[in-house]
C-alpha cells in the first residue's frame, strides 16, 4: 500500500513480544558488543517477527488494530533451541528445530487477514520463526545451543524507528492469547 504525501508513513511489523523471563534468558545469549560477533540486538528489542509490513501510511493503523483483535491467537509454547545465521543479511539468530503447528497457523492467518485488507507485507513463504541476536555478525553463534521455553504472552503491532544508535521499537497495540 503506497503512502500519500498527506499521510505520514510508519515502519511497522507484527511480532510475538516476550515476557520478562524470556527476554532475560534471550538477553543472556547476546554477544558482547566489542567481541567482533556483530551488533547485538538491544534486549528491549528482542522479539519474533510474525509479519513485516515495512513502510505503511499511518492511516492504516485502525485496520491493523482490527486485524490484531480479529485473528485467532492461541496459547503458544515456543522452544527456542537452534542457532542459525542468515549469511546474506549477516544476522545471527535463535530459532526452533520444530516450530509448533499453532505458530505456523497463526502466521498464515495473519498473512491472510493482511492480504484481505490490502495491506502489503513480507511473503508468507519466507517465514522462518527466529529471534535476531546480532546484526553484521560474521557467523552463527557458537557453543551449546540453549533451550529457552517461551510462553508467548502477547502478539503486538510494533513501530520501528531508525536512529543513529540503532532501531527503537514501540508497541502500538497488543493482545493476549484467547
Amino acid at each position: 500500500m503506497a503512502a500519500s504525501s498527506a499521510s505520514p508513513s510508519l515502519r511497522l511489523f507484527f511480532a510475538l513480544w516476550p515476557d520478562e523471563a524470556a527476554r532475560s534468558a534471550l538477553a543472556e545469549l547476546l554477544p558482547p558488543g566489542q567481541s567482533g560477533a556483530g551488533r547485538p540486538t538491544a534486549p528491549e528489542n528482542l522479539h519474533l517477527t510474525m509479519a513485516f509490513l515495512g513502510m505503511q501510511p499511518a492511516a492504516v493503523l485502525p485496520a491493523l488494530e482490527q486485524v490484531l483483535q480479529a485473528i485467532a491467537f492461541p496459547e503458544l509454547r515456543l522452544q527456542l533451541d537452534r542457532y542459525g545465521y542468515f549469511q546474506r543479511a549477516r544476522i545471527a539468530w535463535l530459532g526452533m528445530r520444530q516450530p509448533p503447528a499453532a505458530l505456523l497457523q497463526l502466521q498464515r492467518e495473519l498473512s491472510a487477514a493482511l492480504k484481505q485488507c490490502g495491506i502489503g507485507h513480507d511473503r508468507e513463504s519466507a517465514f522462518r520463526p527466529h529471534v535476531t541476536l546480532a546484526r553484521n555478525a560474521p557467523a552463527a553463534p557458537r557453543g551449546r545451543e540453549p533451550e529457552i521455553v517461551w510462553q508467548a504472552p502477547q502478539l503486538a503491532l510494533v513501530q520501528s524507528t531508525t536512529t543513529p544508535s540503532g532501531p527503537i521499537y514501540q508497541v502500538l497495540a497488543q493482545r493476549a492469547p484467547g
